[in-house]
């Protein structure tokens, strides 16, 4: 198993620079990563640091607190495809959720699908803001809205991947669809008891450190 191939090598944070960014793919080529994730300001430098390679460029849309419009996030995935991204991580409408409001969030998941084609598309459901049964109702939408992978968390909310909620959502989505772990992954021996469960894509700032 190629541990570094299932990783999205990822900056996100508020401050992050353009200098910062060309580290990131740096990194990403020395350590064979399968992809780097950044906001959209940022692709297209992304796109530049990496061409001729084999890393692909996640672009994340509406983040990291998913209540944007849903037009905002169609045209923000549009622009990142655009601009070279090859797969899109939205988060989903979380306050639509909890007012099962469902219709909305599936119609939102499939827009956004429709919008970049046969590129990827993982929805983050973001577990700390959500119970048992909302994180069963939220990976079932996914699938029902057409996505590639269910991804856990942004990063910056209030808790990341747990191993139960993997578990939980892969009950639900009975290998329909994959699953990306994302938030708090820091270690190898984290990163490879995900994998063993089934998890297809790791989210991480720690990339470096778990394949040293």
């Amino acid at each position: 198993m190629l541990l570094e191939k299932h990783i999205d090598h990822t900056l996100l944070k508020p401050v992050a620079t353009p200098k910062a960014i060309k580290q990131l793919c740096a990194e990403a080529l020395e350590y064979n990563f399968y992809a780097v994730c950044v906001n959209s300001c940022y692709v297209a430098l992304a796109r530049e640091e990496l061409k001729d390679s084999e890393v692909k460029i996640a672009a994340v849309v509406g983040f990291p607190l998913g209540a944007m419009s849903t037009e905002a996030k169609v045209y923000e995935a549009q622009y990142c495809i655009e601009q070279g991204a090859d797969e899109i991580d939205m988060v989903m409408n979380l306050g639509w959720l909890k007012s099962e409001e469902f219709g909305l969030v599936k119609e939102e998941i499939a827009l956004i699908k429709q919008a970049i084609g046969s590129r990827k598309l993982k929805v983050i459901i973001e577990t700390c803001y959500l119970t048992a049964e909302e994180k069963k109702i939220a990976s079932m939408l996914v699938v029902e809205g057409k996505a590639d992978f269910v991804k856990t968390s942004t990063g910056f909310g209030s808790g990341g991947a747990t191993f139960e909620d993997i578990e939980l959502i892969s009950n639900v989505i009975q290998n329909k669809i994959k699953i990306k772990a994302s938030g708090g992954i820091k270690d190898k021996k984290t990163a490879l008891r995900y994998l063993d469960m089934g998890v297809s894509r790791l989210g991480t700032s720690s990339g470096i450190a778990i394949v040293k």
